[in-house]
């Protein structure tokens, strides 16, 4: 008995011993590699992100070319020469246990240079590096628009389309055209206008004169998404600074957007309404008939319905009782629409939802403490009164002052919901209940150090949506941004969907600092139904237009 546990004991210990004398790992690989995955080269002392060259490996005959690009900076007109690349970092990804000899470091790539790739088996592999400055193969179309009937091409890469969206005619027009850099066009639509109510088909030669696509145009009416816009789709299609690009040099005076079919109108207290064309931003003239309604308190804050009808208000009490005037087109004369001779103080800022011409909504925000507005109703065309209703609201706390604006929602419904931004506790764009004047959504909270006071709302493709913005009107610091909501229900409404980048379009930013932290943001929906524009602008600084489709892609 005690010899069989001896001979176990032995055996088991001399089977531990076995498991604990493990083999030692293998390096090699199981799948030949070639050891070198790739090698790139960069310039010393440039900082660009372009600075990064990439490189092909021809395996088989032992040849590493380093491809730099025709022009650098890659968008530049500036031709990269051979001199360009005696002195060039260069830089290896290897498999691991993979050496290099000569050491990599600098190489000068107008000559050939040899080096030796040892690899894990300790096998040698010998290339030639050299350097090839090519042209690019790229040829495509990143941007197409006609301006002059403002129609933006909806670009299918994959399927090499261009869809211009347009139920009426267009005809020959010249085009707006982005295309790889160095690449040309042919026909050249930039110089040719083209008529684009037939097929046309364009033909982008890459730089290398080689590669090339073709590209089809063609006028559609496509298919909507079920509801709301596109995503992604928000694009800016034009951004003017109000001094540089409009030679707006007063500052703080310019308060309002009034937009209509064709035009943008950009109110500057003391001056005639400017012109902007609506579709590319361009300054075509002013408003030729203000008469005796210009002055600095008196053509103080413009609008405009969903016609070609512009409303322009005075600010009461500074010039007298408050008074609003129709003009029915940009060329036509002021005629005084609403005289509330008892008027409190207000005038700083006016909404109206649908048209002077059928029904509408009237809204203006009463000054001080009483977070009050007075509205005024249209019906089939008709004022139906010039002493306004005046609808308190419920839920806010502290005094707006002079910083509020309210917007309807329902143009034949003086009961609807209504949108308010304004500068007050809880700081925060409301939604308003129309039949009890409590809020019922809020947006998200704005710091106390920037201004809301600007608002409007659209229903485009089935999707009700809401915009306001915030504004700095310090010396220091950075805000200024436009906040687009979606108003379908409460639980979308308490964060934006889209918003500016900060810093970029404000008068801090641009003009001048917005002491009086003014500005003013418009909504509005092609009549083909396809895009929504947002339209805004900060005193001082820039007025700009977004395009948002409802584009099925």
């Amino acid at each position: 008995m005690k010899k069989i546990t001896a001979t176990l004991a032995i055996l088991t210990a001399f089977l531990i011993f076995l498991s604990g004398c493990q083999q030692v790992e293998d390096l090699t690989p199981s799948v030949a590699r070639y050891g070198i995955n790739s090698l790139s080269a960069s310039f010393y002392g440039d900082e660009s992100s372009e600075n990064s060259f990439s490189s092909e490996i021809d395996y088989v005959n032992g040849i590493i070319t380093v491809v730099f690009p025709y022009n650098y900076p890659r968008t530049s007109q500036n031709v990269l020469t051979m001199d360009a690349l005696k002195n060039v970092r260069i830089d290896a990804n290897l498999d691991d246990n993979v050496t290099v000899s000569p050491s990599l470091l600098y190489m000068d790539l107008t000559q050939e240079n040899f080096i030796t790739v040892t690899d894990q088996t300790k096998s040698k592999k010998e290339y030639k590096v050299v350097a090839e400055i090519r042209k690019s193969a790229e040829a495509r179309i990143t941007d197409f628009s006609l301006n002059t009937v403002g129609i933006s091409g909806i670009i299918d890469e994959e399927n090499k389309t261009i869809s211009l969206i347009s139920i009426e005619p267009i005809g020959e027009v010249p085009a707006e055209v982005s295309i790889s850099h160095g690449a040309t066009i042919s026909p050249d639509p930039r110089t040719t206008p083209l008529n684009y109510d037939q097929e046309v088909t364009l033909t982008v030669t890459a730089q290398n004169g080689v590669n090339k696509v073709v590209y089809t145009v063609r006028k559609d009416v496509p298919n909507k998404v079920d509801r709301g816009m596109r995503n992604g789709s928000a694009k800016i299609l034009w951004s003017k600074k109000l001094q540089s690009d409009l030679g707006i040099t007063t500052l703080h005076n310019t308060t309002s957007l009034a937009v209509t079919k064709d035009y943008v109108v950009v109110n500057t207290r003391n001056e005639p309404g400017m012109l902007l064309d609506r579709k590319t931003g361009a300054k075509v003239g002013t408003m030729p008939n203000m008469g005796s309604i210009q002055g600095g308190l008196t053509n103080f804050f413009a609008t405009a319905d969903d016609g070609d009808n512009i409303l322009i208000s005075n600010l009461a009490p500074n010039a007298g009782t408050y008074k609003v005037w129709r003009f029915k087109g940009v060329n036509a004369s002021p005629e005084l629409y609403i005289d509330w001779t008892s008027s409190p103080s207000l005038g700083r800022k006016l909404s109206i939802k649908g048209s002077l011409d059928g029904d509408a909504i009237i809204t203006a925000a009463l000054m001080g403490d009483a977070m009050s507005f007075a509205r005024w109703q249209v019906k089939d065309g008709v004022l139906l009164s010039q002493t306004p209703q005046i609808v308190a609201i419920n839920g806010l706390g502290g005094a707006w002052w002079n910083n509020a604006d309210v917007v309807a929602s329902d143009p034949s419904d003086p009961t609807a919901d209504y949108f308010v931004s304004y500068y007050a506790m809880p700081r925060k764009f409301a939604w308003v209940d129309g039949k009890t004047n409590s809020v019922k959504a809020f947006g998200p909270e704005i710091s106390g150090n920037w201004i809301q006071n600007a608002a409007d709302y659209t229903h485009f493709n089935g999707n009700s949506y809401a915009v306001n913005m915030s504004i700095n009107s310090f010396t220091w610091g950075s805000d200024d941004k436009v906040y687009l909501h979606d108003a379908s229900a409460t639980t979308t409404f308490t964060e934006p969907i889209w918003e500016t980048p900060i810093g970029t379009y404000g008068g801090k930013d641009n003009g001048g600092t917005n002491a009086n932290g003014t500005g003013d943001a418009i909504l509005k929906v092609s009549s083909d139904g396809y895009y929504m524009y947002l339209y805004f602008m900060f005193t001082n600084g820039c007025v700009v237009c977004v395009q948002y489709d409802c584009i099925d892609m």
